[in-house]
């Protein structure tokens, strides 16, 4: 086993962070943010053009240049670091790997080289309306019209970038269980609402179907197995997320530490403050220990994936919302602006620590997960 970065995945990395600080930084999202759509279609396509970005999670075959969460990992960070609205979750952490997982040739040969290419916008929904997010079926049914194909017709709820996405994956309720099936999200028979949240910078919506058409994506039945597999995938990239969501917030603590005086020195040299910074770099390395350990296993361990992922996300979770609480205390009264970064990423932390599960819930997971 070797967590260490290779010089391929620092490259990736400093090319990823460079773009990002040029075409997405921070107020960038705040831009975006107030629009109805939080996401730039333009970086979304220079991401795959430019550096290939979403061809990390396709397969050769299909485009992309293989399976590799390790290395996808490293752009969660950036991409966490800047606060990067738009698709990268929805479609890198649940759609690609759903498909992947799905082993369905035809589906496989149909989307990802558009996700590959950055052509195309992914997601998936399962959750009905108040429904806890391990909930599957209720949103939606499917029936099979002879000689028509199948239609879909629900609500389904909270869909990540609903809004941006051109290809939504919906588990609906099938005759022979839970099943997946491929629904144009700008087709007829999707009505698509955003939903205002509290995290302003991650899009979700609801999708109301009526009569959706949709085409089935594996196996009828297999639904719950190829959300638990994305799932489990999507958690383990949240978390590399989370972790350069939270560097961020500890970075901007130290150096605003640094120049900030009171008493006629930096209030970096209290001894208070000192500990808040020393305690949140802790916290924050025990969570890129998890998380980076996490995206090993995707490839080298499999079998350990559904326990590390879940282990993974809460304590990334915990981390951001750590160090985004101590950023905005370390930044006194500025930090409690709107105009101040500090809030967007205590927003995003709160919105982190609830999505797919409260921690609470993962922990509970966590636990079943290993037969306590």
């Amino acid at each position: 086993m070797s967590l260490a970065v290779t010089t391929e995945q620092e490259d990736l990395r400093t090319a990823v962070g460079r773009f990002l600080d040029a075409r997405s930084p921070v107020r960038r999202a705040r831009e975006l943010m107030a629009g109805e759509v939080p996401h730039d279609a333009d970086v979304w396509r220079a991401l795959a053009a430019d550096l290939g970005v979403q061809g990390i999670g396709v397969p050769g075959e299909y485009g992309g240049s293989g399976v590799d969460v390790q290395t996808l990992a490293h752009v969660f960070e950036e991409a966490g670091r800047v606060l990067l609205p738009g698709p990268l979750l929805a479609t890198l952490g649940l759609a690609a790997p759903l498909l992947v997982a799905a082993g369905d040739g035809d589906a496989q040969a149909r989307y990802l080289p558009g996700i590959a290419a950055g052509t195309t916008v992914a997601t998936v929904g399962w959750l009905a309306p108040g429904a806890p997010w391990d909930a599957v079926g209720g949103a939606a049914t499917a029936v099979r019209r002879p000689g028509a194909g199948w239609f879909v017709d629900g609500r389904v709820a909270l869909v990540l970038d609903g809004l941006a996405a051109d290809l939504c994956l919906v588990v609906a309720d099938a005759p022979a269980g839970p099943s997946v099936f491929a629904v144009d999200a700008a087709g007829p028979g999707v009505d698509r609402r955003r939903v205002r949240a509290l995290d302003p910078t991650r899009g979700l919506a609801d999708l109301v179907l009526d009569g959706a058409p949709g085409t089935l994506v594996g196996e009828e039945g297999a639904g719950r197995a190829l959300l638990d597999a994305a799932l489990d995938r999507a958690c383990v990239l949240l978390a590399a997320e989370t972790v350069g969501a939270a560097q961020a917030c500890l970075d901007a603590s130290v150096s605003y530490a640094m120049r900030r005086e009171q008493f006629g020195r930096p209030i970096g040299s209290f001894q208070a403050v000192k500990h808040k910074c020393a305690e949140v770099l802790v916290e924050i390395e025990g969570a890129r220990s998890c998380a980076r350990y996490a995206a090993w296993a995707c490839g080298a361990s499999p079998e350990e994936v559904p326990v590390v992922a879940v282990l993974a996300k809460a304590a990334g979770a915990e981390a951001l919302f750590r160090a985004a609480a101590e950023n905005v205390q370390i930044h006194g009264g500025i930090g409690f602006t709107w105009e101040h970064d500090a809030h967007l990423y205590l927003k995003r932390a709160k919105a982190c620590q609830v999505l797919f599960g409260d921690t609470r819930a993962f922990r509970l997971r966590l636990a079943d997960r290993l037969g306590l």
